[in-house]
């Protein structure tokens, strides 16, 4: 008797255990959704990098393309980084084939155009799919988190701010540009803190 006692504190005790650290999981991958800190991402040489390795800066995401009439945003982005960098902010950019096959380069040719024409100097990567079943883990998760607007990107040049955190803080679409108040302000409010 005095083992099935203490068999069932213990069985209790375990399921107990159990389910705190189980809620706190699903607690800590709740809290994830507004975040991109624990995504990997590759870049154009095909290497790992950890979004983790940019806490402390303020980020852009934008997905890109080089045949777009949208393309000429480019300049404006150029524009921003330049002016911001130096103050601990980031573009991101991610080359996208989903909208109108209007980036179907390789990486090298894609890197290539972009320098050549804009003098593109900030960070390029490998190409993602911002749309449908094979969506990237990172546009997953800009796309679906509780603080911007849920739903796909619906064209090139969609912008994602990043606090330095790694936190998702705003989304602009494609319409909005690089330099327009709206982004610098934005961008200005998340380098102050």
């Amino acid at each position: 008797m005095l083992y099935k006692i203490i068999f069932t504190i213990a069985l209790l005790t375990s399921l107990q255990l159990f389910a705190q650290d189980n809620s706190t999981t699903i607690k800590s991958e709740k809290d994830l959704m507004g975040y991109i800190n624990d995504i990997t991402v590759l870049d154009m040489n095909n290497k790992e990098v950890k979004l983790s390795d940019y806490n402390g800066k303020v980020l852009l995401i934008v997905n890109v393309a080089s045949e777009c009439g949208y393309t000429r945003q480019y300049t404006g982005l150029q524009e921003v980084y330049a002016k911001y960098n130096p103050k601990g902010f980031e573009i991101l950019a991610f080359p996208c084939n989903d909208f109108g096959g209007q980036e179907p380069g390789t990486n090298e040719q894609i890197q290539n155009f972009c320098s050549s024409k804009f003098g593109v100097t900030f960070k390029l990567f490998d190409k993602v799919k911002v749309l449908g079943d094979d969506k990237s883990p990172l546009y997953q998760r800009l796309t679906n988190n509780s603080v911007t607007e849920k739903g796909d990107v619906k064209w090139n040049f969609e912008k994602f701010l990043i606090s330095k955190e790694g936190k998702i803080v705003n989304r602009f679409r494609t319409k909005v540009e690089p330099t327009s108040e709206e982004v610098i302000s934005a961008i200005e409010s998340q380098l102050k803190k």
